[in-house]
């Protein structure tokens, strides 16, 4: 890899880097990896070889922007989760201060060299020359490897979530809260619900504690400010109101959400209901297991 990359220049690599963080500074919120990657793609001339092939396959202008993202990320640049990529403002502040391309990607692996070096006294010293130079290639290379099988998998569930049946949708919620030792009294039928799909509590007669009205939607776009109104419309004062969107909720919305000061309410977007699905995975029982299965798959992580 090392001799590939060799024949990319840094000059290069930072024109690449710089494309990508103004595709990505233009999509509020961020992009997907792959989204990112395409528009970069086709927003660029792409040399004979960037546009060729490893013998794995892979093309070498995916990989090349990949493993550059290591050090941007390291940076504190670029965050990445489950596929998706986002400038952070220490990034927005840096592709602002670094106009020149070469600059700015000598700023990022100069940060990466800062954080390796901080990485590497916490776990000790290690031997100098062709050893050092060979761990930081493997370093990068699991990285990488890392982040596309977690991208790949992360695609799947979202995609299996997103063409799920809307009610089959509301029964993996409903199985969640059960789960997680709430109790489901109500789930809505087909039909009108006025804005209520799942009712639970805290206790199995509904005796104590607040009543927990949950909204469930499974759409493509975010919710925002006046959905979230009108489903807090339905929220007393006692109430708990918990929002499920699969694509989440705009910024406006969750800056509403946040500034409730008399109605509790959580938003749940697809991220986090499949980190809850995981975290509370032995509690649930076999038929919720069936609607949504996940089997964990353990391998090396890069460091932190």
């Amino acid at each position: 890899m090392r001799q590939h990359m060799a024949e990319i220049t840094r000059r290069r690599t930072g024109e690449l880097l710089r494309k990508l963080f103004e595709l990505l500074l233009a999509h509020p919120g961020g992009l997907r990896a792959r989204e990112a990657l395409a528009e970069l793609a086709d927003s660029v001339s792409l040399t004979d070889y960037e546009n060729g092939t490893y013998t794995s396959g892979d093309r070498r202008f995916e990989k090349i922007v990949r493993f550059a993202t290591v050090d941007c990320v390291k940076a504190g640049w670029l965050a990445k989760s489950k596929g998706h990529w986002e400038v952070t403002e220490v990034g927005r502040t840096a592709f602002a201060e670094f106009e020149n391309s070469e600059a700015f990607y000598r700023e990022a692996c100069r940060l990466y060299s800062i954080w390796k070096a901080r990485r590497d006294a916490l776990i000790g010293e290690v031997d100098a020359g062709t050893v050092e130079s060979e761990i930081g290639e493997a370093a990068e290379t699991l990285n990488v490897t890392f982040e596309e099988a977690e991208e790949q998998a992360w695609a799947q569930i979202e995609a299996y979530l997103k063409t799920s049946d809307p009610f089959e949708f509301q029964e993996i919620v409903a199985d969640l809260l059960e789960g997680m030792e709430y109790h489901v009294s109500w789930i809505s039928p087909p039909g009108k619900d006025g804005g209520v799909d799942i009712i639970a509590y805290t206790d199995p007669l509904g005796a104590q504690g607040p009543r927990i009205k949950v909204q469930v939607k499974r759409w493509q776009s975010k919710v925002d400010t006046d959905g979230l109104r009108s489903f807090l419309a339905t929220i007393n004062g006692s109430d708990i109101g918990l929002f499920v969107c699969l694509a989440g909720f705009t910024k406006d919305a969750e800056s509403y959400a946040r500034s409730q000061e008399t109605r509790r309410i959580t938003l749940i977007d697809a991220e986090r209901l499949v980190d809850l699905w995981i975290d509370h995975y032995d509690r649930l029982d076999d038929v919720a297991r069936q609607r949504l299965t996940l089997t964990p798959i353990y391998f090396l992580t890069p460091p932190k």
